[in-house]
């Protein structure tokens, strides 16, 4: 007498063993924080005393320091952003602290987009928010 019940076996295991195979490597996407921010907006947009920025699929950087226009283009590579050198106006704004102007980088982690200087040093972090695309 045959048995049919181990290749059943077989089968369930192949597809239990696909199926953990699968869930762990959405697991590690999700984890490890390098989602694109291509046509993705973060902080509060035209709010006067905010910082903003938003990051366009053609690698433009349109933004506000929460006083100033700033612009520039921006790249990505293993998640972290480059950002280029950025132009603003120079408009004074009293009690408006410009941070978001000595960004070189930044890293997107979840619903943050973290910003550091040329030296690395952390300088400010801003959250996700609805596209808007810069008019």
């Amino acid at each position: 007498m045959i048995s049919r019940t181990a290749p059943r076996s077989l089968k369930t295991r192949g597809a239990t063993a696909a199926a953990l195979l699968g869930a762990a490597a959405l697991l590690l996407t999700a984890c490890s924080g390098t989602a694109s921010v291509s046509d993705t907006s973060w902080g509060k947009l035209d709010t006067r005393g905010e910082a903003s920025m938003t990051f366009t699929a053609d690698g433009a950087a349109h933004g506000s320091d929460g006083c100033n226009i700033v612009n520039g283009k921006w790249t990505e590579e293993k998640g972290t952003v480059k950002l280029g050198q950025l132009a603003s106006t120079m408009m004074f704004c009293e009690g408006v602290d410009t941070w978001l102007t000595g960004a070189a980088t930044a890293v997107a982690e979840g619903d943050t987009l973290t910003f550091s200087d040329e030296a690395g040093k952390e300088i400010g972090s801003l959250k996700k928010t609805e596209f808007t695309a810069p008019k």
